[in-house]
């Protein structure tokens, strides 16, 4: 199945950015590698709390922002701008807690942050 056949498919869509569905979709898988690695580091034995937290924020943020960026009907641009400009800032702060840590969910995790946050740069001007 196909993000970017399934967005085209919509009544309103005329022209959808590949960019657009790219940053949805990475955000998407983004939110769930937060989501595993929030879990993994609350079973380490040193204290991982900080990480767990930024994590857990991080995979909601990017979860609300791949359901709001399949969103067509309407337009509430400057909500999505605004989310988008969330998820970016979201990935980096969490991106960076990853990489204090030497263990491979965290690396992972970091890798996917750092790569969802370049697709949402990519897709932030074609919002509009």
């Amino acid at each position: 199945m196909s993000l970017q056949k399934m967005v085209a498919t919509h009544p309103q869509v005329d022209n959808e950015t590949e960019e657009l569905v790219l940053a949805a979709r990475h955000a998407m898988l983004c939110a769930l590698f937060c989501t595993s690695c929030a879990d993994a580091c609350s079973s380490e034995s040193m204290d991982m709390s900080q990480c767990v937290r930024t994590c857990s924020d991080c995979a909601d943020v990017c979860a609300a922002t791949a359901r709001l960026a399949v969103r067509r009907t309407g337009q509430n641009i400057d909500v999505l701008r605004a989310q988008i400009e969330a998820c970016i800032k979201a990935c980096e702060i969490c991106a960076e807690e990853c990489s204090k840590h030497d263990n491979p969910h965290c690396n992972l995790c970091a890798t996917m942050c750092r790569e969802c946050a370049e697709d949402c740069r990519k897709a932030l001007p074609l919002v509009n």
